[in-house]
């Protein structure tokens, strides 16, 4: 819903982003070997003004193996940030999908597609105060993993999420939300 009580439906390239989330759900149950990753992590914005901070982020995610050298995950993550010196609050809900080659089984790289639900929240902005969208957007990065025991490993990992220039009602009326993320997680075999 919008901050103007209308319901806001998919844009075609956030249904294109869900039904892959949906083909790798299903082919999920398939694989070999899966880990729960639940996670906390440090999130900034890409091109961050003054005043802008670095914020905590908190998610879990779920990865299996697909076939030697590659790795499927889905994850859901929540963060907050505020960007123009504290006028603006975003809250984001990203649902994401990956796919991670593993030349090493140390390390991992790749990319993927998420849905990233977001609410931004103005303040001093006469009439609606905040606003609820949904965005279709990429991610890249990487990670390394650290053996703890035999089904357990830590799980340290980035990544670079790319989403289309947002509008604002404050002044620059355009700001772009691309972000990066570093997390740290525990990856348990089940």
């Amino acid at each position: 819903m919008t901050g103007t009580g209308r319901v806001a439906w998919p844009r075609p390239e956030s249904l294109a982003g869900l039904l892959l989330l949906g083909l790798l759900m299903a082919g999920a149950p398939e694989a070999r070997a899966a880990e729960i990753i639940p996670s906390l992590g440090v999130t900034r914005s890409a091109r961050p003004n003054a005043g802008d901070q670095a914020q905590i982020s908190g998610g879990v995610a779920v990865r299996g193996e697909l076939m030697p050298l590659l790795k499927s995950e889905i994850g859901v993550a929540y963060r907050s940030e505020t960007r123009m010196n504290g006028a603006l609050k975003m809250r984001m809900w990203p649902i994401t999908a990956s796919l991670w080659l593993t030349p090493v089984p140390a390390l991992y790289a790749g990319g993927g597609v998420g849905w990233y639900h977001t609410t931004f929240d103005f303040e001093n902005v006469p009439g609606s105060p905040y606003e609820t969208r949904q965005e279709f957007g990429v991610h890249v990065g990487g990670g390394l993993r650290v053996p703890l025991a035999s089904s357990a490993a830590l799980d340290l990992g980035g990544r670079y999420v790319f989403l289309h220039d947002q509008t604002s009602q404050l002044v620059p009326s355009t700001f772009d939300p691309d972000f990066w993320t570093t997390t740290l997680g525990l990856a348990i075999k089940f």
